[in-house]
């Protein structure tokens, strides 16, 4: 058995013994497979063991990487994961399933436009600047509800929020808002927790955990 099938193997055991310590029923979080930068022989094994959701930051590289991959073997779910620029959306959309990083009305008016010229609509998660950092991109969480209704009028297909907490801090109490803001709005899917902190994710019942490190390994 290959090491990044062990690896997946085990977090899908301490994600399973963390939802028991919380009796949590009915919930069952998905795990996206961060597979940025490897190349596509080092996620084969995992693809081989079963496993469907993998996520990608950039467009080329997925374009690349996915499209042969993709059309052999249609259970294949992939993310973009990554900050998407206007420029990119018309090829992100063929080939990627969910986006998780919609963060601006500008952005969203291109996935709108770009989805009816090719009859697919992606599942997508808006950005939330949790942290209210200037260096980061993502919607202020006052300004979610005009947001939401704006996407709506664009016939997009909003599932859920995302964030990715200020590094330093305590990423317990920004899931824990992400999680609040969620309810907030009626979403189901939430994508939050990473490699360092995805069962403080898990205990605020993120659905979809973005990991890839204690996967794959270390990035050169």
């Amino acid at each position: 058995m290959h090491n990044t099938v062990k690896n997946l193997i085990k977090i899908q055991n301490d994600i399973q013994s963390k939802i028991n310590e919380l009796q949590y029923n009915n919930y069952s979080p998905k795990i996206i497979a961060i597979s940025k930068t490897f190349k596509i022989n080092h996620i084969y094994h995992l693809i081989d063991y079963g496993h469907v959701h993998f996520g990608e930051n950039k467009v080329q590289e997925a374009i690349e990487k996915w499209t042969n991959v993709k059309s052999k073997n249609k259970k294949i779910i992939l993310h973009m994961v990554g900050k998407l620029q206007t420029n990119k959306v018309k090829h992100a959309l063929k080939i990627f399933d969910y986006i998780h990083s919609l963060d601006s009305l500008k952005l969203a008016k291109k996935i709108s436009d770009e989805q009816k010229k090719i009859n697919k609509k992606p599942k997508i998660f808006i950005q939330i600047n949790i942290g209210n950092e200037i260096q980061k991109s993502g919607i202020i969480s006052s300004n979610l509800k005009n947001f939401c209704l704006e996407c709506k009028n664009l016939d997009l297909d909003i599932i859920g929020t995302m964030c990715l907490p200020p590094e330093g801090k305590d990423s317990f109490l920004f899931f824990k808002d992400l999680k609040s803001i969620n309810e907030s709005e009626n979403f189901n899917e939430i994508s939050m927790g990473m490699s360092g902190d995805y069962l403080k994710a898990i205990e605020n019942k993120s659905t979809f955990l973005r990991i890839g490190s204690n996967i794959f390994g270390p990035r050169n």
